[in-house]
């Protein structure tokens, strides 16, 4: 029978083999929700002392006071009670994140009808939320004008983009038609994300959804584009039992 590692409880294994699985799949770290989920503890302080552990005894890294920091250091030693092929993963997942990029998630976006933001929403979230991505998922050249939003809404759901998914954008003033955007509308003080057409007299921001229309912006200077979607990153809701 394998010999669990001396102060590993079964919930510390349940956490390394999510962390080993999920970095493997998405490129990133999970939030400190998401392996809550993972291990059935919905108190987030419960999450972030049993990962404090794993980190006081070298398994993980994180940075303090940073979402979605966490760096798997090392496989497990042998004879503990993990799977060959996921202590093998340990191995890739540590290459693969070795160089990480830190985006900061400036806010939320609304993929439906616009609705009405203002300016300090763009600074709900704290100095705690980001998102780390492997750089090779990244422009390689635009690191530092990258940015991340909340997605609200469900317009845009033929993109692949969904309610409660997080977009990385990159700074922009200008679009060409059918780029993905996110715009603010000077005159209503209203935010959203839609593909991009530049029209007669007129800008067309059109949703992929079949169930909702184009919105027309009759005078184009009241728009200001704030960046284009250069990534998505899906969130998977789980599903008990």
């Amino acid at each position: 029978m394998a010999r669990r590692q001396p102060g590993l409880s079964e919930r510390h294994r349940k956490i390394m083999e999510f962390l080993v699985k999920f970095q493997n799949t998405n490129g990133y770290s999970p939030s400190i929700r998401q392996i809550g989920d993972s291990i059935n503890v919905k108190s987030t302080s419960l999450v972030d002392y049993y990962l404090n552990q794993l980190q006081e005894m070298g398994y993980i890294e994180r940075a303090d006071h940073i979402s979605r920091s966490v760096r798997v250091l090392q496989p497990v030693q042998p004879g503990f009670s993990i799977p060959g092929k996921v202590s093998d993963a340990f191995k890739n997942a540590s290459n693969m994140l070795a160089d990480l990029v830190s985006i900061p998630i400036a806010g939320r976006i609304v993929a439906s009808a616009p609705i009405p933001m203002p300016v300090s929403d763009l600074n709900y979230y704290d100095a705690e939320s980001s998102v780390d991505i492997a750089r090779s998922l990244l422009p390689a050249k635009e690191i530092n004008d990258l940015f991340a939003l909340e997605v609200s809404g469900d317009s845009m759901v033929d993109a692949m983009v969904n309610d409660g998914d997080i977009v990385v954008m990159k700074k922009a003033e200008s679009a060409n038609n059918g780029e993905m955007v996110a715009v603010w509308m000077d005159d209503r003080d209203e935010t959203t994300l839609k593909y991009f057409y530049k029209e007669a007299g007129r800008i067309r921001l059109q949703p992929a959804n079949p169930n909702m229309g184009p919105i027309y912006v009759q005078n184009p200077k009241s728009l200001r584009i704030m960046g284009k979607v250069v990534l998505v990153i899906r969130q998977i809701k789980s599903v008990a039992g």
